[in-house]
């Protein structure tokens, strides 16, 4: 749906400069939004703004913030609102994962992972979902996973965090439905972005064939247009649909073992 309002819009999207977060970048601007992009690296969102300015003549603010940082989301918000920008659509694109089994994982680096995952998402939608109930408008895209659907041996916590934030976005929906605020939860699968690399999950079997990750850009483009039409959420990627539906059926403890054997390493020994 296109912005075609005369007053200037802009959407904040988290984890801008890559993946998923640059692929929503690019279709908010294409469809006239301003964009607050914001990532940890000022060179790459420097990259971004040009790209967009260039192509698509909005105005691109960037916002050099690192989301692990205790404060950092409340010092986001708190910048934003003292340079006086509107947000009508707030996209909480940056998430982390660590690969492993839990109890030989560094935990420091898994609290960490929580941090981001949850507690600056849950900052971001607080203070921006309650400027948005002010003005009575607004849209929020929360990146979920399919991960939030199984228990996730080897991503034991990004799994956790995953179901908190599909959770999280399920209860705010329906506590602002009588308002003209809307939530949506996008549920991509394995896509093929830079997560792995971070992750260190470059031996998980579940990477090794490249042809069957998604492609970025379509699973953009499957969130961007459920946010449009207000959907609750959207499981991007027929294959997704099929197996979340199948978990809807299946014991957990069996999932987490199919997870299991998803995720294991190539090199594991039997």
């Amino acid at each position: 749906m296109k912005n075609e309002t005369n007053v200037e819009q802009y959407a904040l999207i988290t984890g801008a400069s890559t993946g998923i977060g640059y692929e929503l970048a690019k279709l908010f601007a294409a469809d006239g939004y301003n964009i607050i992009a914001v990532a940890r690296t000022q060179d790459d969102l420097e990259r971004v703004k040009q790209e967009l300015t260039a192509q698509h003549g909005v105005k691109v603010e960037v916002l050099v913030k690192d989301l692990f940082g205790e404060n950092a989301a409340s010092e986001l918000y708190e910048e934003v609102k003292s340079r006086g920008f509107v947000v009508n659509v707030l996209v909480n694109d940056a998430g982390q994962g660590v690969y492993g089994l839990f109890a030989e994982s560094d935990i420091d680096q898994q609290i960490k992972i929580i941090h981001l995952n949850i507690v600056s998402l849950t900052r971001l939608t607080y203070y921006f979902m309650k400027d948005m109930l002010a003005r009575n408008e607004g849209k929020i895209l929360q990146l979920a996973s399919v991960a939030s659907e199984t228990p996730g041996p080897y991503q034991a916590v990004y799994h956790a965090t995953k179901a908190f934030v599909l959770s999280l976005t399920e209860a705010l929906i329906s506590e602002v439905k009588d308002s003209a605020v809307t939530l949506t939860a996008l549920q991509p699968g394995a896509t093929d972005t830079d997560f792995f690399a971070k992750a260190d999950m470059l031996d998980s079997k579940a990477v090794q064939d490249k042809s069957k990750l998604a492609d970025p850009a379509k699973v953009a483009r499957d969130g961007y247009e459920a946010l449009m039409k207000g959907d609750d959420k959207i499981v991007s990627g027929a294959k997704n649909k099929f197996q979340t539906a199948l978990g809807n059926i299946m014991p957990d403890t069996m999932l987490a073992d199919q997870v299991r054997k998803q995720q294991e390493p190539v090199n594991k020994k039997e």
